[in-house]
């Protein structure tokens, strides 16, 4: 299992690691700032340096074959016992824990149940099963604006797998389900604003995300009215 050093600081911009396995589609190191695909989060990218100075691009990273593992892709090959130095992409992951956090926001503005969604470093967007004539660009786009503008702090949250099924209200993303078994669940908080569960990387006052606007507002089915948002900056 890796020791996931982002759940903990998305902050952390580099760190030390030390290789344990080497599979086809990556390598899996004893811990890591960069975080894997999923729940609409693209995973982070960034370098590796070894002990010699030698930068190695890391141009993808998902979840691993166990539970808790994780793999980057790299395109030179690594040994196990090898000890690099990691550096992610701050500028791409910024970005997208700033959007991350928006779009929690804007599904406090949107009160309907999210049935999917997407973050990108230029743009984000939800899905909500919801009628489109309840969906008003202007409006979405102020009420969120004004929500952050209360520069709420966010906080992580845990909560055992029994409480979160006393809770069924706390889950909003009918796409996604959180993920169990592991006795808890990561939940993030903004206090007045929203509760729910989120495995992402978020910044740590949604004053920190800015304003935001509205690109477009569009039908993708009966149950999919897609809104989505990019950075004011």
């Amino acid at each position: 299992m890796t020791e996931l050093l982002y759940r903990d600081n998305a902050y952390l911009k580099v760190a030390t690691a030390t290789v344990i396995q080497v599979h086809d589609r990556g390598v899996e190191l004893d811990r890591t700032l960069f975080y894997p695909l999923g729940g609409g989060q693209p995973g982070d990218t960034g370098f590796f340096t070894r002990a010699g100075g030698e930068r190695i691009p890391v141009t993808d990273t998902r979840k691993g074959p166990t539970p808790g593992s994780v793999l980057h892709a790299v395109s030179a090959p690594l040994k196990v016992g090898e000890t690099i130095e990691l550096e992610i992409d701050w500028a791409r992951r910024y970005a997208l824990m700033r959007l991350h956090t928006a779009l929690h926001v804007m599904s406090c503005v949107v009160t309907a149940p999210v049935t999917g969604g997407n973050i990108a470093p230029d743009k984000g967007r939800l899905d909500f099963d919801i009628d489109m004539s309840l969906l008003d660009a202007a409006k979405i786009e102020s009420e969120t604006n004004a929500l952050i503008a209360r520069g709420v702090d966010t906080e992580t949250v845990w909560i055992t797998d029994e409480e979160l099924d006393a809770r069924p209200d706390l889950v909003k993303t009918m796409s996604v389900q959180p993920p169990r078994g592991a006795g808890r669940i990561r939940l993030l908080r903004i206090a007045g604003i929203d509760l729910q569960p989120c495995g992402g990387t978020h910044v740590r006052n949604i004053g920190e995300i800015g304003a935001i606007r509205v690109l477009k507002i569009k039908n993708e089915g009966k149950k999919n009215k897609r809104v989505e948002i990019a950075l004011v900056d």
